[in-house]
């Protein structure tokens, strides 16, 4: 291939999306607490959109889901084969399992602080750990910059189930943020014009135009991922 055809090549792929890093889960934490917390006065024991879980119990799980990505990158050897021995349980049949819980009469305004917390842990266990360190998730063997991503996913999914149950709570994420949480761990997903559209796709929580709602979906948390962009 020659220079010219080589040049032409580059400017015709299109740009890469830029890593996740704590930076991000402190950024997404920090906008969802701020959006949630105009419905601290609302009842939480409401549904959480589709999901089975209602609005205080969406949000534990939130916050477990970030305490448990961090703790999974703390040890020196992170396992690479299970979870670490922390202990779940539930406080009913069918709610999430969890190690980190609320005390409810903290309110939905202690629970966020919960939530802020965990994020601000997983942010800062990224943010000190090596890149080449590896952990176990049941998705794949990860790396710091994958447990930031799912974090992030995490919290943006979420947030939109808890709000949509809430009502009233607007949440629409960075366009940025989106795609380069898709690009990290949907290889399979083409983005659009509508990066936060096709995150909620990619989950399984919208349609497309041109595609149907997923009924099932996981994410690829393995380092060296990649995503198909549009442009």
């Amino acid at each position: 291939m020659n220079k010219d055809a080589a040049a032409r090549n580059d400017r015709q792929a299109p740009a890469r999306p830029g890593p996740v890093g704590a930076e991000d889960v402190t950024t997404a934490v920090r906008l969802s607490v701020d959006a949630l917390a105009a419905a601290v006065d609302r009842d939480w024991s409401v549904r959480a959109a589709s999901l089975d879980w209602d609005c205080w119990e969406t949000t534990e799980h939130l916050a477990d889901d970030l305490f448990a990505y961090a703790v999974q990158l703390g040890p020196r050897t992170p396992p690479l084969d299970t979870e670490l021995p922390f202990l779940f349980t539930r406080s009913r049949p069918g709610a999430p399992a969890l190690a980190v819980r609320a005390d409810r009469a903290a309110g939905p305004a202690g629970l966020l602080q919960v939530l802020e917390a965990s994020g601000a842990l997983l942010a800062a266990v990224v943010h000190t750990r090596a890149p080449e360190t590896r952990a176990h998730h049941g998705f794949g063997v990860s790396d710091p910059e994958g447990f930031a991503a799912m974090g992030v996913v995490e919290i943006l999914v979420h947030t939109r189930d808890i709000a949509d149950g809430l009502g009233g709570v607007d949440w629409e994420p960075p366009a940025d943020l989106c795609t380069r949480v898709l690009a990290r761990l949907f290889p399979d997903v083409t983005v659009d014009a509508d990066p936060w559209r096709t995150l909620l796709w990619a989950t399984g929580r919208a349609e497309l135009p041109d595609r149907a709602r997923r009924t099932s979906w996981r994410w690829h948390g393995e380092p060296g991922t990649g995503v198909v962009t549009r442009p």
